[in-house]
């Protein structure tokens, strides 16, 4: 009797410090590795980066999913903007590093991928309606609806770190009163350097008790994060939020965060709010890289 073949894919995850891949068969993820991604992020060095994991991982010709930090077009051919990849706007990513690699190329957004990854291996996993919020310098948004994940008209969809929710500052993507310009942990430490504080988002929570001034930073980022929690809960009526990224794992911001959610929700919405944290961790990403290959159908009908 011929033995079934357990399908494996390379998952990558380009960061603005940090290329991780990692090697997943069927669900098991079966090795691992990083690199810092090359300064001043120039094209040909990352290709060789990416190409020297993907080696080190598997045999050429092994199928790889890439989840880039920026927003790309609907074909998921082209990389069309990344605050930390300024000169990469327009370029045909996937051909480029398909040629490179010799082997087959899906790419995604890094947070979409995020979500993607909850759901194969994570804090999602047997859910078919959930909304991921990546809380780091900046924030990212995964949606998965009906078990797929939701794109848009033209591939953008689930921005949720650019929910406009007021006021003018200025984003980093080009539009103002975005979620991610007060909430992320960007905008949350230069709140706190113009106020005499240390622009360390982990050490201005670590005064947060103590501290009313680094409180009052904290506190208008949380304000910011549950307008945005609520709208995505009207939006969406997920079944869970999974907060992921570096900022959700701060002890005691899910309990801080639940009540300033609930009381923006309408009634029925309330008793149903379901708010967890990623149990993948940093690895989410490359989890669902991987599963652009692997899981059945994760863009649906008449996509790559």
């Amino acid at each position: 009797m011929k033995e079934e073949r357990i399908p494996s894919a390379i998952g990558m995850d380009l960061g603005g410090h940090t290329l991780g891949a990692a090697l997943v068969t069927g669900t098991t993820l079966k090795d691992r590795a990083e690199v810092p991604t090359p300064e001043g992020r120039p094209l040909e060095a990352v290709l060789e980066a990416m190409e020297g994991l993907a080696r080190r991982l598997a045999p050429r010709g092994t199928p790889v999913g890439v989840g880039l930090p920026g927003m790309i077009d609907a074909p998921r051919e082209r990389f069309l903007r990344g605050p930390n990849f300024p000169g990469w706007s327009g370029l045909p990513f996937r051909r480029l590093l398909q040629e490179r690699l010799g082997a087959p190329v899906r790419l995604e957004n890094d947070a979409n991928c995020y979500a993607l990854g909850e759901g194969f291996a994570g804090a999602a996993r047997g859910l078919r309606d959930y909304v991921v919020f990546t809380l780091g310098t900046g924030i990212g948004g995964g949606v998965v609806c009906a078990g797929r994940l939701l794109r848009g008209a033209h591939g953008m969809g689930g921005e949720l770190g650019h929910l406009s929710i007021g006021g003018k500052a200025p984003c980093g993507c080009g539009g103002k009163g975005h979620l991610e310009s007060v909430a992320a942990a960007d905008g949350l430490e230069s709140r706190g350097k113009s106020r005499g504080l240390p622009p360390d988002a982990r050490r201005l929570w670590e005064m947060r008790e103590k501290d009313p001034v680094a409180r009052a930073v904290w506190d208008e980022s949380l304000e910011a994060l549950a307008e945005g929690i609520a709208s995505a809960v009207h939006t969406f009526d997920p079944e869970a939020l999974i907060l992921g990224g570096g900022m959700s794992a701060a002890p005691g911001l899910l309990d801080a965060l639940r009540p300033l959610v609930e009381e923006r929700l309408s009634d029925p919405f309330r008793p149903l709010l379901d708010l967890r944290r990623s149990s993948l961790g940093n690895g989410a990403a490359l989890w669902g890289a991987a599963a652009l290959w692997l899981s059945p159908d994760p863009w649906g009908p008449g996509t790559p």
